[in-house]
């Protein structure tokens, strides 16, 4: 049997249980992985609270890390005793095993061990496709951060100064601010009021070629008047709620702006685009260039209190689970 996290309905934490479950035998092109860490990411909220839709009873979670005990026929990726990660779809990453698709596994270099692993794969692969494919960030751009204190927002802002880029990041608190700061935000912004105002003072009345917001709703309109004419708002993220529908002719009046609602899936569904952002995010980590801060761990049993810390705001950086 396998131990996982499963849900039977909707709703807040409370919804997250501890079960037995058979461990699954891998069928054609699927690995069976044991997993050592799992990923705490903003979308398991989403799926819990049935934001995003999954058949009942479900096991949660769409990144971890760990090693391959078992894989099926015409596999050829991965092999038996591989250290693997993983950041994709179908969810049930909250488990001790699992099997998935051995074409979404990618092996880990021997300088990345298995909690960084787990921590790194979701979150330093939407920095990736964010910075050097949805807008492609360079050397004297100024940058707007949402939640830069978060996972993703720490990554970002280490791997943007690395590109040679300024970044004004925005954070709730400021103990978040101090930490911002630490990993390569030049400005920080404590809470949204006035920010097309601060964003103004702080660029010299130029604004900003591109918004990186995964707050969604509670910013999405003060993140479009922070850019400037031909700027793009890169909404990766709803955490606050889900943006409504927007008057597409106020992107013409404010400047001509592009608007884009980008995903992880989408970026990473070839092989090769996978192997290739996968390279890209291995590549800074093991130069020393972005840092990947795991500064919570639960044990995977107790989910529901992470989900808690998570949706609380009492995290900074990235969580992983212990099975």
């Amino acid at each position: 049997m396998t131990k996982a996290i499963r849900i039977h309905a909707h709703g807040g934490p409370e919804v997250m249980h501890w079960e037995d479950v058979p461990t699954p035998e891998p069928g054609p092109g699927e690995a069976l992985v044991r997993h050592a860490a799992v990923g705490l990411n903003y979308i398991d909220v989403y799926f819990r609270t049935g934001l995003y839709k999954s058949p009942l009873p479900a096991t949660i979670g769409m990144e971890a890390s760990g090693t391959v005990i078992a894989v099926g026929d015409g596999v050829t990726a991965v092999a038996p005793g591989d250290r693997v990660a993983y950041a994709s779809a179908p969810i049930g990453a909250y488990a001790t095993e699992r099997t998935i698709a051995a074409d979404r596994l990618v092996r880990l270099p021997g300088g990345i061990d298995f909690n960084t692993g787990a921590a790194m794969m979701l979150q330093g692969m939407t920095a990736q496709y964010l910075l050097r494919r949805t807008y492609r960030v360079q050397p004297g751009d100024t940058i707007l951060v949402h939640a830069a204190a978060g996972g993703v927002g720490l990554i970002l802002c280490q791997w943007a100064k690395h590109l040679g880029a300024t970044v004004i990041g925005v954070v709730s608190t400021p103990d978040k601010a101090d930490l911002a700061r630490a990993n390569g935000a030049a400005h920080v912004l404590v809470g949204y009021a006035d920010l097309p105002a601060e964003v103004k003072r702080i660029t010299g009345g130029a604004m900003v070629p591109v918004v990186y917001d995964s707050v969604g709703k509670d910013t999405f309109m003060a993140s479009i008047d922070c850019l400037a004419p031909l700027g793009m708002m890169v909404s990766y993220g709803n955490s606050s709620g889900p943006v409504g529908a927007i008057d597409v002719g106020m992107l013409a009046a404010k400047g001509s702006l592009f608007l884009t609602r980008p995903s992880l899936a989408t970026y990473t569904a070839k092989r090769a685009d996978l192997e290739a952002t996968c390279a890209d995010l291995f590549k800074v980590v093991l130069d020393g260039a972005v840092t990947i801060r795991v500064n919570q761990t639960f044990p995977l049993s107790e989910a529901a209190e992470a989900h808690r810390a998570l949706e609380a705001r009492r995290t900074t950086g990235s969580t992983v689970l212990l099975p």
